[in-house]
């Protein structure tokens, strides 16, 4: 027998046990009267250690650098958006929780989990252990700071309040706001991304056990958004192209115009920027019985295409005189602000009270001064814009995010120890 035949029959020893788990699973199918499903479960093709982690390498999205991940990062398929209270009054307990944040965000993103083998069984395991098999799956982390983190009750809480970035406030709310104070606000806020639903939950779901003790959660969303073939711009809920005006987050000069503080902060804002997070609840039930006329004038585009009104492509400019002037795309367009989008659909059930589904946006954005880029668009948007018959705010948020940090720093330590 040749040594390629031999290769081939080779069983490694990670295949060995992924076939045991299914096989345990196909049990316990088996025991709750559904065994017919088993055949259905077939072990993976065997893949070469050497593939794996080439596979893991192309994953990895660097935690350390300049700026956080997950900002100008190519949009991930999921999220989870986590918003925290801190309970503890000792700056110290903060400290002590951003050190192993950095150390167990580190880890995760660059595709490991925590080893070794624990001598002691009568304690919980250090990690959950749902991601033990996984690729990183491009998986970010990216933290920041609400208002109430530097001042609350009039409170100067941990003696930053001289640190607070001058734009962080909460968000005006506006006339078709239902504002729900469970689903927005919050101390600190951590949006975990990655192309695997499943490798974001385990970071999220440790990041929080990690904070027990010191931090509450307020509120976890999960969401969504995939794109379509050949890298297309996603689609939300509503069948319409989702990001189609946002800028090249590969050009430098533009996202320092657009997102980067490098100025006019404290210094721990530097390479650092502020991110807006709305909940928006979307009336599907009431757009799916709207003509096909009424949506795409609601939203000034060609709904298959993406297309503005009197042009081809989706990328082809905006002509503000060929579109109605209520609809979302002329009212945004027309206020000249930029702020960079990263939005991600939900979808939570049925809503009790009416019986519809409750789903909408997540609508996630990132901008270097919010009282000049975000805020302006928002109030005009809130004023005139067409989609608000289709949509309520049920969410927001506002969120100072620090610049990056280097290998030998943790997340904000230049904010907790200057």
């Amino acid at each position: 027998m040749s040594d390629e035949q031999n290769k081939e029959k080779q069983i490694h020893r990670r295949d060995v046990l992924k076939w045991g788990a299914v096989a345990g699973a196909a049990v316990a199918v088996g025991a709750s009267g559904l065994g017919g499903l088993a055949p259905l479960f077939k072990p993976a093709a065997t893949a070469s250690k050497k593939n794996d982690e080439k596979r893991d390498r192309d994953q990895i999205v660097p935690f350390y650098g300049k700026h956080q991940a997950g900002i100008t990062t190519a949009h991930q398929t999921y999220v989870y958006f986590a918003a925290l209270d801190v309970m503890s009054s000792d700056k110290a307990d903060v400290i002590s929780l951003f050190k192993q944040w950095t150390s167990l965000t580190q880890l995760l993103t660059s595709g490991a989990v925590p080893s070794g083998e624990q001598k002691n069984k009568y304690m919980p395991p250090q990690d959950t252990g749902e991601s033990q098999d996984l690729a990183p799956a491009n998986l970010t982390v990216t933290f920041g700071f609400g208002p109430g983190f530097f001042e609350k009750d009039g409170k100067d809480r941990f003696g930053l309040k001289d640190k607070k970035p001058k734009h962080l406030a909460d968000i005006p709310p506006m006339p078709n706001d239902k504002l729900d104070k469970n689903q927005g606000g919050g101390d600190i806020v951590i949006q975990v991304c990655a192309d695997n639903e499943q490798t974001a939950f385990h970071a999220v779901r440790n990041l929080m056990k990690q904070a027990a003790g010191v931090c509450e959660v307020r509120f976890l969303n999960k969401g969504f958004l995939s794109g379509g073939k050949n890298g297309e711009t996603p689609r939300n809920l509503f069948g319409f192209k989702d990001g189609t005006g946002n800028q090249s987050t590969k050009d430098e000069n533009l996202m320092n115009s657009i997102v980067w503080v490098q100025s006019g902060e404290p210094d721990w804002m530097t390479g650092g920027t502020y991110m807006a997070f709305r909940k928006i609840k979307m009336f599907l039930d009431i757009w799916d019985r709207s003509s096909l006329k009424e949506q795409e004038d609601t939203f000034g585009r060609v709904k298959s295409s993406g297309a503005p009104f009197g042009q081809q492509k989706e990328t082809d400019p905006v002509k503000l005189n060929q579109i109605p002037a209520d609809s979302h795309v002329s009212v945004a367009k027309s206020t000249g602000r930029q702020i960079l989008r990263r939005a991600f659909s939900y979808t939570d059930g049925i809503d009790p009270k009416t019986g519809y589904v409750d789903a909408g946006l997540l609508f996630i954005c990132f901008q270097k001064d919010p009282d000049r880029q975000f805020v302006p668009m928002l109030k005009a948007l809130a004023a005139k814009d067409a989609l608000n018959e289709y949509t309520q705010t049920i969410g927001s948020s506002l969120f100072a995010c620090p610049g990056g940090c280097k290998k030998g720093e943790y997340i904000a330590q230049r904010l907790l120890e200057s």
